[in-house]
């Protein structure tokens, strides 16, 4: 099977421009695309996953990828899939942020001479005249088919800055400087992106003639991507200093039933021919599936030993085990304690298990909160600071599957 009936097969393709050529392209390993990411945090999510292993397919199959990053149209901001206007970052933040990506694609994507190229749109976009860029390129978008992309037609009723309106013309002059000034012919982003992407295609043909071989492909955003990178409220990062690998095992690990498959097919490295057999599996085999998932895309993010730690530690916790070395550990300090005690209520929040006061009441109150298997049934539940130096560690528990290991 060539890549391009690969990725088909995977159910990642959406959209696309010019599908023969597109194919031919790819399959031949004539391809130099891009995909681009707006550095708004100072790590990447798991819900970046389907770009970056997409960009390592097409790479093994002989394709050169383009990693773009955003450090100029983060200074706009991207609408699409947002109901407001995302917080301003200052140039410094953007900046630590891209340092941030790069090591972390580094992971995925082989870089250097005659490889993949990381190129920061901040170098173009930053240097670009007001008066000059509306002169170059402004004739060629029509203001009513802008008002037309679903990106903007979602914010109208609640408010679209001009600012913002500005992103479709950003993103397409990326493709534009990358078309002409790295060769790069191909373009891939989520299905959300499908206009301001077109708007890159458009704008080449109409600068540079109607032979330019521009084209643009749309990755598959469902439900489920959606969701990727988002796990009760809280980001799963890549970062492992933000969540641990063992976390990010447990995300993968804990995903419904009817994504499991879907998750394997897109995400892994896994011969299609296996996952077709998967597709075979249902009640219990479909938790083997869901440690498969995990245990592949940590090994991926965070090493092969990271991700046997992570399986060990899961499973031993699920069987009643108590081997907590290679749990989520938080160490209290001194200042946590109150008279030698510590609430409940303090330590959910301060893990991280409930993102507010007011959540961790309402998980106790639940009935969804336990200490060392002992199901916390009040808001004044405390840990000991001296029973916690005696006994080394204490366990706390939300639901069946959310465990966190808190020390001194």
């Amino acid at each position: 099977m060539k890549i391009y009936e690969e990725l088909v097969a995977r159910g990642l393709i959406a959209q696309v421009t010019n599908e023969d050529e597109i194919r031919e392209m790819i399959n031949n390993g004539k391809a130099t695309f891009y995909i681009g990411f707006d550095c708004t945090a100072d790590s990447l999510t798991a819900g970046h996953f389907m770009a970056l292993t997409l960009m390592k397919r097409l790479q093994m199959a002989g394709n050169k990828p383009i990693a773009l990053i955003g450090g100029g149209t983060t200074m706009i901001g991207d609408p699409s899939g947002r109901t407001d206007m995302r917080k301003m970052l200052t140039k410094e933040d953007i900046e630590h942020n891209a340092e941030c990506f790069k090591r972390q694609m580094e992971r995925f994507i082989e870089f250097g001479e005659g490889k993949a190229v990381m190129i920061n749109n901040a170098d173009w976009l930053l240097n670009l005249n007001y008066v000059d860029l509306l002169r170059e390129v402004g004739h060629c978008f029509s203001v009513n088919n802008m008002l037309r992309a679903e990106c903007y037609k979602q914010r109208m009723e609640k408010g679209l800055s001009f600012l913002e309106f500005n992103y479709m013309i950003m993103q397409s002059y990326d493709f534009y400087h990358l078309y002409k000034e790295y060769g790069c012919n191909m373009q891939f982003g989520g299905d959300d992106q499908w206009s301001n992407m077109l708007g890159g295609t458009e704008l080449i043909r109409k600068k540079l003639g109607k032979d330019a071989h521009a084209m643009t492909i749309t990755l598959l955003t469902d439900s489920q991507g959606k969701k990727m990178g988002k796990t009760a409220g809280n980001a799963v990062w890549l970062d492992a200093n933000k969540t641990s690998p063992y976390e990010f095992y447990q995300y993968w690990r804990n995903v419904a039933d009817s994504d499991v498959l879907k998750c394997i097919r897109m995400l892994t490295f896994l011969p299609i021919e296996e996952i077709n057999e998967m597709d075979k599996w249902e009640g219990s085999q479909l938790n083997k599936a869901k440690e498969i998932l995990g245990f592949e895309l940590t090994k991926l993010v965070h090493g092969e030993e990271e991700a046997i730690k992570a399986q060990e530690a899961a499973r031993a916790l699920f069987t009643g085990g108590a081997n907590a070395d290679n749990m989520p550990t938080t160490a209290l300090a001194a200042e946590d304690f109150t008279d030698g005690k510590v609430g409940i209520i303090d330590i959910l929040v301060k893990t991280a298990i409930a993102k507010s006061r007011g959540e961790a009441r309402r998980l106790i109150e639940q009935g969804g909160v336990s200490l060392d298997d002992e199901k916390v049934t009040s808001i004044d539940t405390f840990v000991d600071e001296a029973k916690l130096n005696d006994v080394g560690f204490v366990i706390v528990k939300k639901g069946k599957k959310v465990f966190h290991k808190i020390t001194k």
